[in-house]
């Protein structure tokens, strides 16, 4: 039910986004007197906010289509080089560009798509071979497909590593650090050729009993049958994935918009003003980054319950407790596996410590291929979108991949 009450609330605020949009073309219009009056742009900006806020949402592109390397433009093409069920390995091809590091970049699987990490790519295209985690919307996969939970995240990015082949490196951004983490741990113990060089974790939960946030509180004060009974949903008839429990992209949209409810009114607020005193290209940055933000997908119900369990609730990964496929995680199997944790001061999402944490429990790893960097002033998103994930972190990364590439 709750499911369709969201399909019927969707296509109601489709229709009145379009009829809003349309009265906000017909405000600003030459041919209406009314554009010429002190409240034709209030109004026209009111529609122009209500409008974008209500437009439904699909799948966005990266449109990374070219970059610069070594003081040269090249074109880059997207190409999907393997592609499984829930998720596919997405490459960004330089043309007439042969070397570079390998880089795996690892997305969110969190009710976002991997586009939210353009910028991320976009930065490491120039020096780095990427790759990037291209997840699903899990309400488009059929139930044919089967089932999707943590231990097959961890098995993807095995696959993943090992299409690409040995000497990569990895970028974990946010949720997918601790599979990461766990991938790495289950590859060293194997002692597998693709294991990455380095491994990169930013704003990752590894531990998330230090310094515990806001999302972390709800995970904790609330017993896991309260999720199984009040976030799950069934997709309804007309989606390929008809009948797939799954948590509900707009679900956690919700959840992150209203816990910065405050910060996103302002955002708004802004862009209305921008609109009305003509600054377009003020509205459009708000605009753009709305469009990405607001673009979600759900995700499968067994990934995201296991989720709450072993990372948020019993903390098993810090613990030595995380098992994949009936085997214990050892987190003292990576011994040779650089590792980068790095954490925003003002992220509201991951705690400081929590990334931190992975350079602890990797008790085989020697102390040189282990390093910390805290941003200042940096807050969740700016870890790896922004002037500031540009200027200076992505150095601190590049670094962190030179020095580990032999």
């Amino acid at each position: 039910m709750l499911y369709d009450a969201y399909e019927m609330q969707r296509s109601l605020l489709a229709g009145a986004s379009t009829l809003a949009n349309i009265g906000a073309g017909w405000m600003q219009n030459p041919a209406n007197p009314f554009a010429y009056s002190s409240a034709g742009p209030i109004v026209a900006a009111a529609l122009d906010v209500f409008a974008h806020a209500s437009a439904p949402r699909g799948k966005p592109e990266f449109g990374l289509h070219t970059t610069t390397v070594d003081g040269r433009e090249v074109a880059v093409h997207e190409e999907i080089v393997l592609k499984k069920p829930f998720g596919q390995l997405k490459h960004f091809r330089r043309e007439g560009v042969e070397g570079g590091e390998k880089l795996l970049i690892v997305a969110p699987m969190s009710g976002h798509y991997a586009t939210l990490l353009r910028g991320t790519v976009e930065r490491m295209l120039p020096r780095h071979d990427v790759y990037i985690t291209d997840w699903r919307d899990a309400k488009l996969v059929p139930l044919a497909d089967g089932s999707f939970n943590l231990d097959d995240y961890i098995d993807y990015l095995v696959a993943f590593l090992e299409h690409i082949g040995p000497g990569a490196h990895m970028l974990a951004v946010c949720q997918p650090s601790v599979p990461a983490y766990a991938a790495a741990a289950v590859m060293s113990e194997q002692r597998h050729p693709a294991r990455p060089k380095t491994l990169t974790m930013m704003g990752g939960p590894i531990d998330t009993r230090e310094a515990p946030t806001a999302v972390n509180t709800l995970a904790t004060q609330r017993p896991h049958a309260w999720f199984q009974q009040n976030v799950i949903a069934t997709v309804p008839f007309g989606y390929p994935g008809a009948g797939r429990s799954v948590y509900p992209g707009f679900l956690q949209l919700a959840g992150f918009m209203t816990m910065n409810l405050g910060s996103h009114l302002t955002s708004h607020w802004e862009m209305f003003k921008h609109l009305v005193e003509g600054d377009g290209e003020g509205a459009d940055a708000t605009k753009d980054f709305y469009d990405e933000y607001r673009a979600v997908c759900d995700m499968t119900s067994e990934f995201y319950l296991q989720t709450v369990d072993v990372v948020f609730q019993r903390h098993l990964l810090p613990k030595g407790e995380m098992m994949h496929r009936g085997n214990r995680v050892d987190p003292a199997a990576i011994a040779d596996i650089a590792i980068l944790a790095i954490e925003g001061e003002r992220d509201d999402i991951s705690g400081i410590g929590q990334t931190k944490a992975a350079l602890d429990i990797s008790t085989g790893l020697p102390k040189g291929k282990k390093k910390y960097h805290m941003a200042e002033g940096v807050g969740h998103y700016g870890i790896f979108n922004g002037s500031k994930w540009r200027d200076r972190i992505a150095p601190v990364v590049e670094e962190w991949i030179a020095s580990h590439k032999g």
